[in-house]
Formats: C-alpha cells, sequence, structure tokens
C-alpha cells in the first residue's frame, strides 16, 4: 500500500472567486475530500468510525501554504498523508496538484483530536489504527510521504 493517497477533483465554478481563482477557504474543503478518500480507499469512512466506536475527528489546527492559484475547471489531484499518529491525535499532509502540469499549487496540514460524543479526548481505536496506517508504513520520520506512529 502506497504512503499517500490520491484522488481528482475538477474545480467547479462555485469554488471560485470573481476573478475565477478558488476561493482561500474552499482549499480546506479540498483536503477534507482528500482526508475522506484516504479512509475510504484504506477500507473504512469516517461515518464508520463514529458509528461503530463512538469516536470523532475533531480539526484543532489547519494549516495551508499557496503556491500558485487554482482556477475554474481545472483537474486537480489530491495526495493526502497520514503525516503522524499519536494516541489522542492525527495529523494528515495534502499536497494540491494541478494534473496537467505536476506543479505543486498548495500544500498544507490538518490536526485532529479524536474526541468522544461530548467532545472529550480518547485514544484513536486500535483496530483502525491498524487500518489506516499499517506496520510497513511506520516510521520516526518527519517525511510527508511517509506515517509516523507514537
Amino acid at each position: 500500500m502506497p504512503p499517500f493517497e490520491e484522488c481528482k477533483i475538477r474545480v467547479r465554478y462555485a469554488d471560485t472567486d470573481q476573478m475565477g481563482v478558488v476561493y482561500y477557504a474552499n482549499y480546506l474543503v479540498y483536503f477534507e475530500v482528500g482526508r475522506t478518500e484516504f479512509c475510504r480507499h484504506r477500507g473504512i469512512s469516517y461515518a464508520q468510525i463514529e458509528r461503530d466506536t463512538g469516536s470523532y475527528l475533531i480539526v484543532a489546527e489547519a494549516r495551508c501554504r499557496y503556491r500558485r492559484p487554482l482556477r475554474y475547471d481545472q483537474e486537480v489531484i489530491v495526495r493526502t498523508f497520514l503525516q503522524e499518529m499519536r494516541r489522542r491525535t492525527l495529523t494528515f499532509a495534502y499536497q494540491l496538484i494541478e494534473a496537467s502540469s505536476g506543479t505543486i499549487c498548495a500544500e498544507g496540514e490538518t490536526v485532529h483530536v479524536v474526541t468522544d460524543q461530548q467532545g472529550r479526548p480518547r485514544s484513536f481505536p486500535d483496530e483502525y489504527r491498524r487500518i489506516l496506517l499499517p506496520e510497513e508504513e511506520t516510521t520516526t520520520s518527519n517525511d510527508p510521504s511517509k506515517g509516523k506512529i507514537d
């Protein structure tokens, strides 16, 4: 299994501002699409984690570095990595890549705290930990192309 997952999206008109450039907050929406697809490609869904364990992944931090603008109707590859997994937090890293040129247009991270239904921090369930970060992907590197487990 590769250390990352990719999915493609096409920039919708509704995602852009008057100049046809993707509105800055929508980059975080694209990150969410990538994160959801990362889990789905690994065989689980957010809904399944919530339903089966009562665990929720709350966004505690979000960062985005805008390198080049994304524009209406561009095809974009969302590349998602599980950068770090600790007992109560997960950090995902993202790259938004223009499909036609391979140019990285934006990159960022989101840090998620695992909580119960009342919003209290809890440990991430072991069965899902093993699914998201199989043993062969564990490392202590901060390389965004490899996962880090604690």
